[in-house]
């Protein structure tokens, strides 16, 4: 029998499917990053934060990161003729981006910018809501962000560098520092004998004279991770007669020539698809001591401490962005009769994530504010060095259970890699990198343990947790023993754990300054009381989850 045409057309109706989050501004409807940033950042004007999230909320900016990730860098090491050529080639979407993250000033800008007291602030806001849109290509912005301090150490190099670095108009080419519009960073620290352990690096230096850069070396060896190969010049380490010594390695040399970088291959990797990670060999190649000789590790870890900063910065923004989907998604869609964010148990798991969200968010910016005010405050400078490692450690470990969580909101549709639900397969696999990416877990708590022993830590960490002193009993239990734990603290096997209870305890006094009450209850409650179980969704039954929902997204 033949059906009628009608019935077969009727078969192909799409309905009950949400639609893209997209073309909205991220900015003002993310209320969290904005009561963060008049609580660390009073009077910043916002004109260029609301400009970036409408842009990065575009359906044409979600398209440059769907084709930048679908379309993969592609290494080619020689020319038809059979010259060395060394170079990476992108998709235009990757430039693209590109160019929209230094035209906001994503990259070094904040040092040059230093009049309104809260320029890392503002760039940290800006980093977040670019990387809702796309974050793999900003491990080179983020790098660039973070030379600054280190390249300080060569007066003659940052001299030449600095304006190029902080430069808004992007610049692709591969060509002499002087010549280009704009100006980007990379870093090469770890070696496949070694990785996290430096100290173990072979690569060596050999002097090779002086120059209007200072002191001159040849350098021989490879670096196992070496992210960005195409930016304009690199920090590495390498063996120097006086031990391990940092190094600034230009890929293209004064006189106008390439340095001897061979890229032996792109890794394959599990995200972070738009962004070139690379091997590579130095044979022969020339750079400039930056610091002393032997000094190093503690000269290219001042960047490295910046770059942390934008680990925990990344995985807040990624969290938002995931979070937004879901509840976008859960409003439209409809299961056994109601929409899915009026069913119950959904309600309790967007809820949750919303909790986790802002609280990533509330210290991230705290960790941002830390970088402004550490130069002037003692206080903040402790700060920094206590809450780098900590936010580092357990946003991050937050953000994959968080993605994975988000992505079961939407079912199968989350899982997917097309349209618009495909971003949130991309944030799936985006998130253990943070985590990984300068310095993994134990790193990061082996980090706190180093700033803790410190005789003002506990101190400092007393009095940033002093405001919200009998606000919650669980509040005030665990701020009051941290600092006695913090001045005890002798074994490493339980610095993971001081990480997480530092963290949630600066996380629960900056959600009772900048959040309504009913969002902080319910984090003391869940996180700190112990009415909580062990996955997202199992918020206990008084918490009012009408106002969490209703503050994590504007209907």
């Amino acid at each position: 029998m033949t059906l009628p045409t009608a019935t077969l057309a009727s078969t192909h109706d799409v309905f009950n499917q949400s639609t893209p989050w997209a073309d909205v501004n991220l900015f003002t409807t993310n209320q969290p990053l904005q009561d963060a940033l008049r609580l660390h950042a009073p009077g910043l004007r916002v004109e260029g934060l609301t400009a970036l999230g409408a842009e990065m909320g575009s359906a044409e900016m979600l398209t440059h990161a769907r084709l930048a990730n679908t379309h993969k860098p592609q290494l080619r090491t020689h020319d038809r003729f059979g010259h060395r050529t060394d170079v990476v080639e992108f998709h235009p979407s990757y430039h693209a981006l590109m160019g929209a993250a230094l035209r906001h000033g994503l990259h070094a800008t904040p040092w040059s910018r230093q009049d309104t007291g809260h320029a890392h602030v503002e760039r940290a806001a800006g980093f977040m809501l670019f990387t809702e849109a796309e974050p793999s290509i900003l491990c080179p912005v983020s790098m660039s962000y973070a030379v600054t301090p280190a390249l300080r150490g060569n007066v003659a190099v940052w001299a030449d560098w600095s304006k190029g670095l902080a430069a808004t108009q992007y610049d692709p080419r591969l060509a002499l520092f002087s010549q280009k519009s704009a100006l980007t960073m990379g870093m090469g620290m770890t070696e496949k004998q070694g990785g996290s352990d430096v100290r173990a690096n072979t690569t060596q230096a050999v002097p090779d004279g002086d120059d209007a850069w200072g002191a001159r070396y040849r350098i021989t060896g490879h670096k196992w991770f070496f992210s960005a190969p195409m930016c304009d010049a690199f920090l590495i380490l390498a063996q120097a007669p006086g031990g391990l010594t940092c190094f600034f390695l230009p890929r293209v040399l004064p006189d106008d020539t390439v340095n001897a970088i061979r890229i032996q291959r792109l890794k394959d990797k599990l995200g972070n698809h738009a962004n070139a990670s690379s091997e590579v060999e130095f044979i022969d190649a020339m750079a400039w001591r930056v610091g002393e000789e032997g000094r190093g590790v503690a000269q290219i870890l001042e960047m490295g401490t910046m770059t942390r900063l934008d680990c925990a910065l990344g995985t807040s923004g990624l969290m938002r962005q995931a979070l937004s989907i879901a509840l976008h998604h859960t409003r439209q869609r409809s299961a056994f009769g109601k929409k899915l964010i009026e069913q119950p148990l959904m309600r309790n798991v967007l809820a949750d994530l919303a909790l986790e969200s802002e609280a990533a968010t509330a210290l991230s910016i705290r960790l941002a504010s830390a970088f402004d005010q550490k130069d002037k405050s003692e206080h903040e400078a402790v700060m920094a060095r206590l809450l780098t490692p900590v936010a580092k450690f357990w946003v991050c470990k937050r953000g994959s259970v968080f993605a994975q969580e988000a992505m079961e909101c939407l079912g199968g549709n989350g899982y997917v890699e097309e349209g618009g639900e495909g971003v949130m397969a991309r944030i799936y696999r985006e998130m253990p990198l943070n985590s990984i990416w300068e310095g993994a877990g134990n790193i990061m708590a082996l980090d706190l343990m180093r700033a803790v022993r410190r005789a003002d830590a506990a101190a400092a960490l007393d009095a940033e947790l002093a405001p919200a002193r009998g606000a919650h009993p669980a509040l005030d239990r665990l701020a009051g023993a941290l600092p006695l734990r913090v001045d005890a603290m002798t074994t490493e096997a339980e610095a993971r754990r001081l990480a997480q209870d530092v963290a949630l305890a600066v996380q629960a006094a900056l959600l009772l300054r900048s959040a309504p009450g009913a969002v902080f209850r319910a984090f003391c409650d869940s996180r700190l009381s112990g009415d909580w179980g062990y996955s997202f969704g199992t918020l206990g039954a008084g918490v009012n989850l009408d106002a969490i929902l209703a503050r994590a997204l504007p209907a």
